[in-house]
Formats: C-alpha cells, structure tokens, sequence
C-alpha cells in the first residue's frame, strides 16, 4: 500500500447523477458499507437501527444549503458566481464559474465591478493559495437576491438542476451552507424516530460549508486550502457527548463538518462549548475529537475530506473498504451511497 494511501478517483459509472429517488429508491434507501474492524459489511441505509446500539449518539449538522449560485455578467461577458462563505455584511468569499461544468478562472481583475444579479459587486482580492476563489465586496441584499433568482450549486456530473429542497436534509434548520452538508441526507423522520426509540440520541452542531470544488490537497508537502467556516458547539452537545460517554454509548459524527466542528471546540481541558469561523484541517497526525465513528460519502483522493478519513481510521482499512466500494459499485456525491466507519 502506498504511504500516501492514494486510490483512483471514481470511474464515471462510479458517479451518482441524480438523486436516489429518481432511482426508484426512498432517502434511507441508498446502500451503506459498515466498515468495523477486519469487516466490510454492505446493507441499507434504513438498517441503521440494527446496526447502532441504545446508548449511542449521533451528532448531526443544522445547517440548511442556501441558492448560493446566482448570474453574473461584466466585462467578460455572462457567468456565474459560487457565492461560499460570508464574512461580514458586504464581504463573501466566492466562485466564479463560466458554468456548471466549466470552472474557472474568469478572468476578472482585482477592483472590477460587475453585475450579481441586481447587485453590484467588486473583486477585493484572491484568497491566498487559492486564486479561483476570490473576496467580493457585494452592496445591497444579498439573502434576498440568492432567493430571488438563486439555484443551489451543483457540478458537471449531475444529469441536471434540482429545486433546493433536494439539498436539505432533515436536520436543517439555520440557512447557511453553500453546499449541502450531505451525509446526513439519507435520514428521514421516520428513521429518525425508529433510532430514537431503540434508544439512539442525537445532538446538533453547526457549521455553514463553503463550495468544495478546489479542496484539493498537496498531500507530500502538506499543503491545503482550507479557508475559515462559521461554526458552532452548543454546550448541550458538549453535555450530551459528556453524558453518552459516561453511559458507555459511542459517539457517532454524522459528517466530515460534524468532525470539523468539533475538532473546533477542544481545548487544552478537553470539548468545549464554541463559536466562530474554522479554518481546522483534519488529517494523519491530526487525530480526531475523540469519535467513534463516522457517516459519510464517498470521497475522492487527495481532497481534504480523504485527508480526514486518514485521521479516523488506519490507511489499510480505509484502501479496504474503498476498494469494496468500487468492487460493487457504490455511488459516490452528494446523492450517492453512504459509508459508516466505525473505529473499533
């Protein structure tokens, strides 16, 4: 195995391009691969109740995906702005893509004004290290235009636009995040309530995501672009993880952002509550805040969400289960199938 644990980026065939109820399948239909210990088992995603035990917790991401993809037109011509993340009232980081399937770079300059729908907006400057994300300085009501005429952001492999409530899942609850917080998707009230009554919990944190079409990763230099998130740990969820723990229940991420976010809240006196923007990157020789496990997607090699399932489980298991997932044609995306990586 290589030290890097570098595997081939999904065949095309190997790529979910709709959702999995144009499929003919319901949300907790999609398949899930339970990698524990020296076992990769494939089941339903439904099956989640047998699988889980009474005592564990599962926290899970608020956010709900805003229409972060508007217009845009210029001296260059007609295009469209990925907007990502808001730092303060006229400032976001941004995207901008000639179209769905053809990023950037545009070609605009730093102080150009053009058009974002009925705004205006002006480039302030590349984000370091990353010079197809740019700072934008937009004036006027940004929510209310993303509303207007807004579309969620999607890429060239999707077989075609979907209407935002596709991108929700069923714990969004505060709009934020520029792309879907995914791996909690496959959830549905019913399976919800099927987990609560075997005794499962669950608690929530927050953390909005930017677009996540250039987390790419120099994985030999160590090098990644990972730009400042808004988060949040509530001290419930901190009391929570507490009181699971001390029942002898695991704690189960639901999602790379879960992990993120609470790699964000530990301090020198362990989990915390916390607020604010995060920049961590989570990788080997980064460990994990003390989780138990991992429900996720499918991700490509060398981004920063392959980095951090390095830090969740050794490289061999991770190139094992991976290697299954393509054996039998697992989806990968946003709307493709689910994994649940179990430490132990």
């Amino acid at each position: 195995m290589m030290a890097s644990a570098r595997l081939e980026t999904p065949a095309a065939d190997h790529e979910a391009r709709n959702t999995p109820e144009e499929r003919g399948l319901p949300r907790d239909g999609v398949r899930l691969l339970v990698s524990q210990g020296s076992r990769d088992d494939e089941c339903r995603f439904a099956a989640l109740p047998e699988i889980l035990r009474p005592g564990d917790l599962l926290v899970v991401n608020e956010s709900a995906t805003v229409p972060a993809s508007l217009p845009a037109s210029g001296r260059i011509g007609r295009f469209r702005i990925s907007l990502s993340t808001q730092y303060s009232a006229h400032l976001w980081l941004a995207e901008p893509r000639w179209s769905v399937s053809r990023p950037g770079p545009v070609g605009l300059s730093v102080g150009e004004v053009f058009r974002l729908g009925r705004l205006t907006a002006r480039v302030v400057a590349p984000y370091p290290g990353i010079p197809r994300l740019l700072f934008l300085s937009v004036a006027g009501d940004v929510r209310t235009e993303m509303d207007r005429i807004g579309r969620p952001i999607r890429y060239g492999y999707l077989a075609h636009a979907y209407p935002l409530i596709e991108y929700q899942t069923v714990f969004a609850r505060v709009a934020g995040s520029a792309e879907m917080p995914s791996a909690g998707r496959p959830f549905t009230r019913r399976l919800v309530e099927r987990l609560e009554e075997q005794g499962i919990a669950f608690a929530p944190i927050l953390l909005h995501t930017g677009v996540s079409s250039l987390e790419t990763v120099d994985v030999e230099r160590g090098v990644s672009p990972v730009y400042p998130e808004p988060f949040e740990v509530p001290e419930p969820t901190v009391r929570a993880i507490a009181n699971a723990r001390a029942r002898g229940g695991r704690v189960i991420a639901v999602g790379t952002t879960v992990l993120r976010a609470l790699a964000s809240a530990v301090d020198a006196c362990g989990l915390r509550p916390a607020r604010g923007f995060t920049s961590v990157y989570l990788r080997p020789g980064r460990p994990t805040p003390g989780v138990d496990g991992l429900i996720t997607g499918f991700h490509a090699d060398r981004t920063t969400h392959w980095e951090l399932l390095r830090s969740v489980v050794p490289d061999e298991r991770l190139e094992r289960a991976y290697r299954i997932a393509r054996e039998r044609q697992f989806l990968w995306h946003e709307f493709g199938d689910s994994h649940l990586l179990l430490t132990n």
